[in-house]
This record gives C-alpha cells, sequence and structure tokens, in this order.
C-alpha cells in the first residue's frame, strides 16, 4: 500500500538537540519505524515549522492512505484551537482522495518546554485534539489521538524523543491494523 504522511517537523522526525535542524536516524523515526514493520511505501512529507495549509495539494491518485497530523505549529503560532480545527476543515475537504483514505491524527499535547513558555498551549492542544475528534466525525475520516500513545516529547516540550517516534509509530500501526 502507498502512504503518505502529511505533517510538520514529528512527521520529518527532527532532533532538537541537534545544532543544525538535523533529523534523527532512520531508525528513531516514526514514518521509518512503519514502513520497515510493515513494507508499505511511505512517503515522508514532513517539513519543519509547517502548519495547515491554507490552499488546497495535491496528492497522488493511487494513494491507499493519507496520514495528516498538523496543528502544533499552528497554535505555537497564535492560532486558537477553533482557527485551527476550521483550517483544518477547509485543508480535509481541498483533499482530492476518498474519506475512507483520510487519517486525522491529533498530535500529542505539547507540555512545558524551552519552547512551551504559555501556560496555556497544553489545554489549547488538548481543546484542538476533542475538535479533531468531531470534525473527522463529520467529515466521515478516520481519527486516532497521538496524545494516548504514551509519545515522549524531549525538553522543548514540542519534538518526539526517540522513544517517543518508537510509541507513536507503534500507536499508529495499531490504529491502522485495529
Amino acid at each position: 500500500m502507498k502512504v503518505i504522511c502529511y505533517g510538520d517537523s514529528n512527521t520529518w522526525g527532527y532532533d532538537p538537540r541537534s545544532w543544525l535542524g538535523d533529523r534523527y536516524p532512520a531508525d528513531s523515526r516514526w514514518v521509518d519505524l512503519l514502513a520497515a514493520k510493515t513494507g508499505w511505501d511511505i512517503q515522508n512529507r514532513g517539513l519543519n515549522g509547517r502548519s495547515i495549509p491554507r490552499e488546497a495539494v495535491a496528492f497522488p491518485a493511487d494513494t491507499g492512505l493519507l496520514v495528516v497530523m498538523l496543528g502544533t505549529n499552528d497554535l505555537l503560532e497564535g492560532s486558537t484551537p477553533a482557527a485551527a480545527a476550521r483550517r483544518m476543515e477547509q485543508f480535509l475537504t481541498g483533499v482530492n482522495l476518498g474519506r475512507d483514505k483520510l487519517l486525522l491524527v491529533a498530535p500529542p499535547p505539547v507540555e512545558p518546554g524551552a519552547w512551551v513558555q504559555e501556560k496555556s498551549l497544553p489545554a489549547a492542544a488538548a481543546e484542538l485534539t476533542r475538535l479533531y475528534r468531531q470534525l473527522a466525525a463529520a467529515l466521515g475520516i478516520r481519527f486516532a489521538d497521538a496524545g494516548a500513545w504514551g509519545v515522549t516529547l524531549d525538553y522543548d516540550g514540542v519534538h518526539f524523543t526517540p522513544e517517543g517516534h518508537r510509541a507513536f509509530a507503534a500507536g499508529l500501526y495499531k490504529e491502522v491494523f485495529p
């Protein structure tokens, strides 16, 4: 199956301990771990700093599953959870794939850390998860809550640790193969 993972730096595999924006090695990134476990053609379309696109993005017609995990950067940039959820709805309704091929993943909630100084951000992330769950139900697409998978975050309160990537891969695997 061809899977596209569309997200931000946690999809890309950003290593927050690096000085120059390096990424974790393939054996520590959730996308690559999932590919190794399934043998599927999994494309990593993560991008550091990506927020929810305002314009439609075209994906290959032979995509079997599109995994979308975005929203953290929107909150970090000052968006409200409601505004981020509205933008996600616009994005998802513009995707050129059938609804049965879409999986919306709510990112793990941020934690206080070097990048998370605003005390309201963890609650905003929890609210975003609630709104994403409602959105997925309204659109008739699959939903997963990565906050339930025990994903550990690094010192910055945003980026996954290598252990967090492994927990994310395991949680997503269980979601795709219930």
